[in-house]
């Protein structure tokens, strides 16, 4: 422990959380959906406001300009002439574009808070992914030098502005400042948890390959009934072909999908047998019954340690109101695979495309998009940091983390790994029913509050941790 009490600061959370809602309210009125060019100054002035904000805390912080939307990089020096460790704390300002607008139940960019006493919520996007979670631990800091004038540990932190465009400029910036952000430990909350009373700590991540197919036919759509059963169809024959990347036991099909993938062992697989959630209970809050899936494996295996590919967008042809007998010209589809740990990553996107361009037919051609691939990831579930890390939460929530899988990416893990060289904790306070990427994204208050207590009792435990 320091010598810098955790008591006061925890309670100085408790005494400034109306106050922090309110920051986070106003964090969340900027409309910064980087991908969308019509958005580029108001997710600018979002990233300004960030940095302002951890000035008056006390950091030395200011955006760093690259060729897409800024960095927020912020420096604390920690406690005067204590040789304590230097934490990396990452998250993104940039959020998810909104359609269809029409399903929110109020604008998505005037946050508002709804629920009983007791279950508040704050709706809004980017409310949990990743704006709520990155103030957790910028009100932690606030509060620890609210009560002591300073932090524990020596911090950094990286705020980048285009995670959910895949990040083009993040790498680049980190190769050329590698040496200001390399620390002991990177911390992200980006994650979730398995209830509002049961933490986590997240131990593994799948990766992803991002493609965008499209199949031309003829040169111009044709009348249905003129050409029908005579001119190729590419609607037709895509999703033909979509449909054989995937067999009747769930397996992909893709030659070599599965080479190199690392099994996870029979401890982990122990140690998830008591998960408290079901996979019934899992898929009830969506809205269906299950199972689905790769045949013989089980519903946590399936959901953080076995790859997928799946079609997450199709078009082409007539899709308005109302008739027109057409064969379309073209056919598109957006494809995704998860990919898990050891993994031929690399391979996938290629492999996508040799699997289409065999199924063609001489009359027609394949264009191609390739939106990036990233690993599948493990971080280390014992050591120092990882104990450290289970005592700040336990003291806050009364009882043990669970460690657990995330079904979902966040590249920038592996990319800290290989430029900075330092592992990653992944504690997040987001729960299953947050509707990420969703209409009515939201943030339950006590995950808020919660994630700002845990964030200031990690500060308090790293801090004795000896490098």
């Amino acid at each position: 422990m320091t010598q810098l009490e955790l008591a006061p600061v925890l309670a100085e959370v408790d005494r400034q959380f109306p106050a922090a809602l309110e920051r986070l309210k106003q964090f969340l009125r900027f409309p910064s959906i980087a991908t969308d060019p019509a958005y580029h100054a108001a997710s600018r002035d979002c990233a300004a406001w960030l940095a302002a904000e951890l000035r008056a805390i006390g950091f030395e912080a200011g955006l760093r300009q690259t060729p897409g939307m800024p960095m927020v990089v912020a420096h604390h020096p920690g406690p005067p002439g204590a040789d304590v460790p230097h934490l990396l704390y990452y998250g993104h300002y940039d959020v998810q574009p909104v359609d269809p607008v029409e399903l929110w139940d109020s604008p998505p960019f005037e946050p508002t808070v709804v629920g009983a006493p007791g279950a508040e919520r704050v709706v809004a996007r980017g409310a949990v992914d990743d704006k709520g979670q990155v103030m957790t631990f910028v009100e932690a800091f606030r509060a620890w030098m609210q009560v002591h004038g300073t932090l524990p540990c020596r911090v950094t932190v990286f705020v980048e502005g285009e995670e959910e465009g895949s990040s083009p400029s993040l790498e680049p910036f980190m190769q050329a400042n590698r040496d200001e952000l390399r620390a002991d430990l990177c911390l992200i909350s980006d994650t979730g948890m398995v209830s509002p009373d049961q933490p986590a700590i997240t131990t593994s991540l799948r990766g992803l390959a991002y493609v965008e197919v499209t199949v031309h036919g003829p040169a111009m759509d044709l009348h249905s009934g003129m050409y029908g059963g005579v001119a190729v169809n590419p609607n037709n024959l895509l999703v033909r072909i979509l449909a054989e990347m995937n067999d009747a036991d769930g397996r992909v099909t893709l030659p070599g999908f599965y080479d190199g993938i690392e099994e996870p062992s029979a401890a982990v697989l122990a140690s998830w047998r008591d998960f408290p959630v079901t996979e019934a209970e899992f898929l009830g809050a969506v809205g269906l019954t299950g199972p689905h899936g790769e045949r013989g494996r089980t519903f946590l295996e399936r959901n953080w340690t076995r790859p997928t590919l799946d079609i997450n967008g199709i078009w082409g042809g007539y899709t308005g109101d109302g008739t027109k007998t057409v064969i379309p010209a073209n056919a598109s589809a957006k494809i995704s695979a998860r990919l898990v740990p050891g993994q031929r990553w690399e391979t996938i996107a290629p492999a996508i495309r040799q699997f289409v361009e065999d199924r063609l037919p001489p009359d027609c051609r394949l264009t191609f998009q390739d939106f990036g691939s990233s690993p599948g990831i493990t971080v280390p579930t014992e050591g120092p940091w990882i104990e450290a890390a289970r005592a700040g939460i336990r003291q806050v929530f009364g009882r043990e983390p669970v460690l657990m899988g995330c079904g979902g990416s966040i590249p920038v893990v592996g990319s800290i790994r290989e430029i900075l060289g330092m592992d990653t904790l992944l504690v997040g306070f987001g729960l299953d029913d947050d509707r990420v990427h969703s209409p009515n994204e939201k943030f339950d208050l006590i995950c808020l509050r919660r994630g700002i207590e845990t964030h200031a009792a990690l500060l308090d435990r790293l801090a004795a941790v000896r490098r």
